[in-house]
């Protein structure tokens, strides 16, 4: 059974349905099973995406692939700079 990926947007409007669902009285479990997610990612993104709102899911996971990025330029430069040093010491 192939994994179904989630967008920060659809998450935050599943997140809500159950809520509202458990608001209505069901349980988490049965919530869970309705909306086709296991408890466990439930409470992940609970814990990761709770309370926020659409635009801030979204913005979120921008920043999140912003970051990643820089942190790879970083690295990048570090190493260019670590080579550059030990070629002007002569320890090539």
């Amino acid at each position: 059974m192939p994994i179904k990926r989630y967008k920060p947007e659809q998450i935050v409007t599943v997140l809500r349905q159950i809520e509202v669902e458990i608001a209505n009285g069901k349980n988490t479990p049965q919530a869970c099973k309705e909306a086709e997610i296991t408890i466990q990612t439930y409470y992940r993104w609970r814990k990761e995406y709770g309370g926020m709102k659409l635009d801030q899911a979204k913005r979120l996971k921008e920043l999140e692939r912003e970051n990643a990025k820089l942190k790879r330029l970083v690295a990048e430069l570090s190493l260019e700079k670590q080579v550059l040093k030990d070629v002007a010491e002569g320890n090539f």
